[in-house]
């Protein structure tokens, strides 16, 4: 399913000359612009991605521990700014070719059906889309198929109709996992396997190793955007890579009615790009810190801000680690994140609110948690790991007009954010924790995760048909300016509560599949 790709075909540009002229320039190689470069390949057009990172490097820190997780060998993204404190951090956010997909945990759920409608929560109304599920159910289907995604129809009481089966059978439970499931469901819960983008089976390259969720991987066995997407697209005679290159704004011409060029910057020296049609699609906070910076006499908010929503409702899941300890007993899962539950997902009988999704989580070992527990020793932080089953919970969280991404007067990101629903989290978190105690785990150790887990994010830029109160219509096309789309996950007008990278590449194939941007 996968090869190995060497950087020096002409496809990709490493030395630019200072302008570049082309048909269409995807800012951005992750999940959203890397299906999107895929599913234009075949269009004639002449694409252009333009990527602020590089190709991530294949060394055996991939598989650190160490290099990973002490030492953040893989992260480069530039510091965020909390709203409420001036504080600086680092969030979760990867600049390479694939985008922060090469750091996933490669699990690719569909939103359900309801998802796409008004949902009460305890903290308000989470928004319908001005789309529905059907509409994005066969581009749904297309993206299982490109990222190699592994499942079981039938098996999630929640999981929507599908015209299509996985296209791939499920990824197998380790036995500690496998006993597991097999307690929840002798409690009367549905646990199933989840969406996994792997290249596993027969013929696969997949090693089955600890090292998968939150690790790069080194053979290229993660169905990310690079390996799945954007390096099949670069095959075509008209699909090219700029590497390297921040693009720091859009110039319009002087109706500001249509976007002329990108303005990037290539190891120091500037590059002028060109093009017919503009994608932005750099991740929802930094799609809405460049729109914010192209700010201009035509457009003095902001890019395509006239509706003063871009960089608005910020979401990412409320989200916790979830560790269930049996000290008597060691966990030898080498590969865990293979399970799902879902069974407080949508409003039911003993639950009035949607709670959340659990799901699998990668084998944590002590050096992986030792930057959060800096004062255990990592022997300690070892010890305990290794008897853990560990788990991911996360919560929708509800669009916020004042949990935002702004700019800072020197130009930095600043992100304000107040989570919502955590009166569901918490309930969720003691559900899992009664139902693993009946599994035979008696202790629990959580973890919130705050502002710094970025994974998730969406909603900056939000999709509707009113101009007034949205920055983009229901095919991703901005409402103020006639050949600039966004395709990421700022479009969204609510979050759910599963992983957003599949609905991300649904809706960059329904764009290319209207054939707006090559008409």
């Amino acid at each position: 399913m996968s090869g190995v790709f060497h950087t020096d075909q002409p496809s990709v540009i490493t030395s630019p000359p200072a302008e570049i002229d082309c048909d269409i320039v995807i800012i951005g190689s992750g999940m959203g612009g890397g299906t999107l470069a895929y599913a234009l390949r075949d269009s004639g057009a002449r694409v252009l991605i333009v990527e602020q990172g590089d190709f991530l490097p294949r060394e055996i820190s991939n598989w650190s521990p160490r290099a990973v997780h002490m030492r953040g060998r893989y992260k480069n993204s530039a510091p965020w700014y909390e709203a409420a404190t001036g504080r600086g951090f680092t969030p979760g956010n990867y600049h390479y070719v694939g985008g922060s997909t090469k750091m996933y945990g490669a699990t690719l759920p569909r939103f359900r059906e309801h998802d796409f409608e008004d949902v009460e929560h305890p903290d308000g109304v989470s928004p319908a889309w001005p789309l529905s599920y059907a509409d994005l159910e066969p581009h749904y289907a297309q993206a299982e198929s490109i990222f190699w995604v592994h499942g079981l129809k039938g098996e999630d009481p929640t999981e929507p109709w599908r015209s299509t089966d996985f296209p791939h059978p499920p990824v197998p439970h380790d036995e500690t996992v496998a006993e597991y499931v097999d307690s929840l469901r002798a409690q009367g819960l549905s646990p199933f396997s989840l969406p996994t983008a792997i290249d596993y089976g027969p013929g696969g390259k997949c090693l089955w190793c600890a090292t998968c969720d939150a690790f790069p991987c080194m053979v290229d066995a993660k169905g990310d955007a690079d390996v799945a997407a954007v390096r099949p697209a670069l095959k075509s005679p008209t699909v090219r890579l700029l590497t390297r290159a921040e693009v720091r704004r859009l110039d319009t011409d002087g109706s500001g009615q249509e976007v002329v060029s990108a303005h990037a910057v290539h190891n120091g020296s500037p590059v002028r790009i060109a093009a017919k049609r503009f994608v932005v699609a750099a991740g929802a906070a930094n799609t809405a810190a460049l729109l914010l910076r192209s700010a201009s006499s035509t457009h003095p908010a902001g890019l395509s801000n006239v509706s003063d929503q871009v960089g608005r409702n910020y979401m990412t899941h409320v989200t916790s680690f979830f560790l269930a300890v049996d000290p008597r007993h060691t966990n030898k899962s080498v590969f865990q994140k293979t399970i799902g539950v879902n069974d407080w997902y949508s409003p039911g009988t003993d639950n009035r609110y949607p709670l959340g999704n659990v799901q699998g989580l990668g084998k944590l070992q002590g050096a992986m948690v030792k930057n959060a527990r800096r004062m255990v020793p990592k022997a300690v932080l070892d010890a305990v790991t290794h008897r853990t089953l560990d788990l991911f919970l996360q919560t929708e969280d509800l669009p916020r007009a004042e949990n935002r991404v702004t700019l800072g007067s020197d130009g930095r990101l600043v992100l304000a954010r107040r989570p919502t629903n955590l009166s569901s989290h918490r309930e969720l978190v003691s559900r899992m924790k009664a139902a693993s105690r009946k599994a035979g785990y008696p202790v629990a150790l959580t973890q919130l995760l705050g502002i710094e887990a970025s994974s998730h994010q969406c909603g900056t830029a939000r999709m509707g048909v009113d101009p007034a109160t949205s920055v983009v219509d229901p095919y991703c096309k901005s409402h103020d300016v006639d050949n600039l789309w966004i395709v990421d996950s700022s479009p969204f007008p609510s979050s759910a509560a599963v992983n957003p990278a599949l609905t991300v590449a649904a809706l960059a194939l329904r764009v290319a599949e209207s054939g707006r941007l090559t008409a």
